[in-house]
């Protein structure tokens, strides 16, 4: 694929990193919620929620089309593509189906509200015309958690949403944040994330590390007096106790983003046992598991 796609990007523009050969196609800008105070994605003035014209759109995808050939899969940016109404969105998967006939998976981030006003019906016909992924940052399944980093979300509305994607036989791919609660909400953190995981049975988890490029106080006083940040040792710890508490049938399994310090990746249930005694390796004193250097992490 050409590496600068011909679209009129407001930028920056994010992608999940399964996502790095897609064609990333902007039909918003920013996120209509923007108000996760752990997030520094669309700090910037130009990135204001808006949604992209549809003739926007589908003059970028016949540039697209003249330029492109055999373009496979598609991800809607950008962090709140689903936030378009069931209309705009079909509208905008018949016109990917039309100028790029090749695509065979469309895929988005998902903000959990967002399908509260679309039925397991309209949601089935978007699979039908392409959308086949939904990316949900959970970010953490304990309510206390997510009320206090203003998530606008609590552990049932993602719960929701989750049986409402599985219902309409969409792929759901399920984040959470690693550290999300600092030491002190480590164990009520890594259960109920577990806990929410366990419930919805994604195909998809990944984790990341809780991570600041422009600095953690704004975050730490958001949050409150009782968030200290956890330590390297304290992050494997509690990644111990989360994937101690998962039960899933058949759900693909990576921890391998930039912020972790420890790179895991397995099917589960059935690599439980190898990803903890990869974990218990990686506390114990003759440490021969790597760990990610301090100086390459990043995101």
């Amino acid at each position: 694929m050409h590496l600068y796609p011909p679209i009129n990007y407001i930028e920056p523009v994010f992608r999940p990193p399964s996502e790095a050969n897609s064609l990333i196609l902007q039909v918003t800008n920013g996120c209509s919620w923007n108000r996760c105070t752990f997030c520094e994605m669309y700090t910037q003035p130009q990135k204001k929620f808006k949604p992209k014209a549809q003739q926007e759109i589908v003059e970028d995808l016949k540039r697209c089309a003249q330029s492109l050939a055999g373009v496979r899969r598609v991800f809607l940016a950008d962090g709140d593509a689903m936030a378009l109404s069931f209309e705009r969105l079909k509208d905008i998967l018949l016109a990917i189906k039309e100028y790029l006939p090749t695509v065979s998976r469309v895929s988005s981030y998902c903000l959990p509200r967002n399908l509260k006003n679309k039925s397991v019906e309209e949601l089935a016909e978007l699979k039908r015309l392409g959308l086949s992924l939904l990316y949900i940052g959970a970010e953490s399944g304990n309510d206390q958690i997510l009320s206090k980093i203003d998530k606008g979300e609590t552990f049932q509305t993602t719960v929701d949403a989750l049986h409402k994607i599985k219902g309409a036989a969409i792929k759901s791919s399920v984040m959470i944040i690693n550290g999300m609660g600092g030491i002190n909400y480590t164990e009520q953190h890594a259960f109920d994330s577990a806990r929410l995981v366990n419930e919805t049975q994604p195909d998809y988890l990944a984790t990341l590390v809780l991570f600041f490029h422009q600095g953690e106080e704004d975050f730490i006083s958001a949050f409150g007096d009782d968030f200290v940040m956890a330590s390297q040792r304290q992050l494997i710890q509690e990644m111990e106790q989360f994937i101690t508490n998962l039960e899933l049938e058949q759900t693909i399994f990576r921890s391998d983003h930039a912020s972790n310090y420890l790179v895991l990746k397995g099917v589960l249930n059935r690599d439980k046992e190898k990803l903890l005694s990869m974990i218990n390796s990686a506390l114990s004193l003759d440490n021969h598991i790597p760990l990610r250097s301090e100086s390459s992490r990043g995101l």
